[in-house]
């Protein structure tokens, strides 16, 4: 059950289109606050946002250098992300 406390934050970061596509991003590429905002059309405030709440789930690093954050996916926790959802498919498709 503490595996399910633990990813209750992670799971909600991930239910929103443009969090999923930052992630998507991230996974090919390691960036800025800049260069994800160019692929948006929100304001940077926006990304912003969604940028600290990848952050605070521990999806996503965040590095300074110099004036700029660069951003990258925390790998580490692919793993458990993917144990999650594996069971969870398993456990639907169980069902009668």
């Amino acid at each position: 059950m503490d595996c399910c406390k633990a990813a209750i934050p992670i799971l909600k970061t991930l239910c929103d289109e443009t969090r999923l596509q930052i992630l998507l991003m991230l996974s090919k590429a390691d960036m800025n606050a800049c260069e994800i905002n160019k692929s948006f059309c929100c304001t940077q405030p926006t990304i912003s946002y969604h940028m600290r709440l990848l952050v605070d789930a521990g999806l996503v690093n965040a590095q300074r250098e110099g004036c700029q954050v660069i951003y990258s996916v925390n790998r580490s926790l692919w793993p458990s992300i993917h144990s999650l959802l594996t069971a969870l498919c398993q456990a639907q498709q169980a069902q009668p």
